[in-house]
């Protein structure tokens, strides 16, 4: 089924919204502009933009972060048609995550379009989220598996995000994982540890490659060293959109 009628399944706007996206930009890419310097970000984005679907951010690793970020953050994703996934990996009580969605600095729920967290916690962070984000039209990923090696993330952890995500299927659009965790296709898939060969790095993170993930059921690859640490962004990034795309069009 392809991504313009999964679209059709989900009630979430966001969803709804990155499906769509997806298809009409022919790119299931998704950049993780981890990069501590604002104006490094901004330069990759323009670069790059409009061969994403999603950016993935890290502000709090940001060392110059400008006063108008949001302002800026907005213009660059009106201007690339592109969906914004605050990487901020909530892992707290109901009660807490909310103040550090909605409030604070960073205010994340003014712009991020897609959000993620653990469940360690339990129902109460997802639905402490979703009055936030529900009612703004925003969107959940739960963090089912991890890429890095030795990780916690057991089987039965992952079973128990799909069991959450089912009940809370008007915020929470997907999983990060590793494969497609869950025979729904209104759900949606991101895979992070992503290269155009396997390997790993000396801090424990496993690289896959596009067709892999994409072949194992992800619908989205996130990418991030690979692209803006090349000495050419702009020609890595469609290397990998064509990858994914390709790979994505061959399941169909």
């Amino acid at each position: 089924m392809n991504y313009q009628k999964r679209s059709e399944l989900t009630g979430n706007p966001t969803a709804k919204k990155l499906f769509a996206t997806m298809e009409q930009k022919q790119t299931n890419l998704c950049l993780a502009a981890d990069l501590a310097d604002w104006n490094k970000l901004t330069e990759l984005v323009k670069k790059v933009g409009h061969k994403i679907c999603v950016l993935k951010t890290h502000l709090d690793i940001i060392n110059n972060l400008p006063a108008d970020f949001i302002d800026q953050l907005i213009k660059l994703k009106n201007l690339y048609d592109f969906l914004i996934f605050e990487d901020r990996k909530f892992a707290d009580i109901g009660h807490t995550v909310q103040r550090q969605y909605a409030g604070g600095f960073y205010k994340i729920a003014d712009w991020a379009d897609i959000i993620n967290c653990h469940i360690l916690p339990g129902p109460g962070i997802i639905e402490g989220l979703r009055e936030i984000g529900l009612p703004k039209g925003q969107g959940l990923l739960l963090l089912a598996q991890m890429s890095s090696a030795g990780n916690l993330l057991t089987d039965d952890y992952a079973h128990q995000a799909v069991e959450l995500a089912k009940k809370y299927d008007d915020f929470v659009i997907g999983f990060i994982g590793m494969r497609k965790m869950i025979d729904d296709d209104k759900f949606i898939n991101l895979t992070p540890g992503i290269q155009l060969t396997e390997g790993g790095d000396n801090l424990g993170q496993q690289y896959n490659t596009p067709e892999n993930v994409i072949k194992n059921g992800s619908d989205i690859i996130i990418v991030g060293r690979g692209i803006y640490e090349a000495g050419d962004p702009l020609t890595e990034a469609e290397k990998y959109r064509t990858a994914a795309w390709q790979a994505y069009q061959n399941i169909q």
